[in-house]
């Protein structure tokens, strides 16, 4: 997958009748998300992927 289809991907699903935000806000959001993540070492990349992960398999289960 390529970054702007994942970026179109995000904005398509969380663009919802209750949530209205546009393609750009939510691209600049990830953008931001990345910045974040790139500063991290390796350990702590991780440990933050595997939690944002099980959090996100919690929330496909329901």
């Amino acid at each position: 997958m390529k970054i702007a289809d994942f970026y179109n991907e995000v904005s398509r699903l969380t663009d919802t009748a209750k949530t209205q935000i546009n393609a750009a806000e939510t691209k600049r959001v990830l953008a931001v998300a990345f910045d974040v993540l790139c500063k991290m070492d390796a350990d702590e990349f991780a440990d933050t992927m595997n939690k944002g992960l099980s959090l996100a398999k919690k929330r496909a289960s329901k």
